[in-house]
């Protein structure tokens, strides 16, 4: 069983140091920092201010639709009431204005805890020792035929590894379109019929802040596993 288990060694270890390096490239770009986003998206940042000028015209446009509604209350049509429709009016085109600064403050509150996770101190990883520990100790107690099937199981862990980690990474992209798209949806929120897109806007952009972040914990909750293993493999 010998050439069985030099094959299965080297591609065990092939897998492994695949993962190591998806996971330098994947692990670099995730955050709540906008820097990487505007690295490979630089559109983003110039077609800004297109999207702050639209949500001004879009709420100037509502602002002045639902004045001109008010005439018609006599004949039974719906209006706003034009005070507090004014007072929202102004107060959301501020928000439109200033998105950019008050994204950035959540942002950063987000960050907060993902930078805390990601600067936790954790036991060294490296994939392709991980490989090495675990097919030493299976070829102490196995044979060739359970390092195959020790194998696969290496190629389940990696596939389920990389999911995660373009998932997180997916998040990332995502979190860039929400933050760049803001003032639009900030135009939302100046009118009570399109308030309901302001507030599911609200939730998607709080959800991926927070997944963003329980998408480091749980890698770092991974990397922690195969460090301890590393550290102390005789006793997992």
């Amino acid at each position: 069983m010998g050439i069985l288990d030099g094959i299965v060694e080297w591609i065990a270890e092939q897998v492994m140091n695949g993962l190591d390096l998806i996971s330098t490239s994947v692990l670099g770009a995730l955050g709540c920092d906008m820097t990487v986003f505007l690295r490979y998206f630089p559109a983003a940042e110039k077609m800004y201010e297109i999207f702050v000028a639209l949500s001004i015209g879009i709420i100037l446009l509502n602002w002045v639709w639902q004045l001109f509604k008010n005439y018609g209350l006599g004949a039974g049509i719906e209006a706003e009431d034009p005070v507090k429709l004014s007072f929202r009016s102004v107060f959301f085109m501020l928000l439109a204005y200033f998105s950019d600064e008050i994204i950035g403050i959540v942002l950063k509150i987000g960050g907060t805890p993902y930078k805390w996770i990601l600067t936790s101190q954790l036991p060294a990883l490296s994939f392709a020792d991980f490989n090495s520990v675990m097919l030493a100790i299976i070829g102490v107690c196995a044979n060739g035929a359970v390092a195959l099937i020790a194998l696969i199981l290496v190629l389940i862990l990696a596939w389920n590894y990389i999911k995660l980690l373009f998932e997180a990474a997916e998040r990332y992209v995502l979190l860039g379109v929400l933050v760049y798209t803001a003032p639009v949806a900030f135009s939302m929120g100046a009118s009570q019929a399109t308030s309901n897109i302001f507030r599911s806007w609200c939730r998607m952009f709080g959800g991926q802040v927070f997944l963003l972040v329980m998408n480091a914990w749980c890698l770092r909750l991974f990397t922690s596993m195969v460090g301890a293993f590393l550290a102390n493999p005789l006793s997992i």
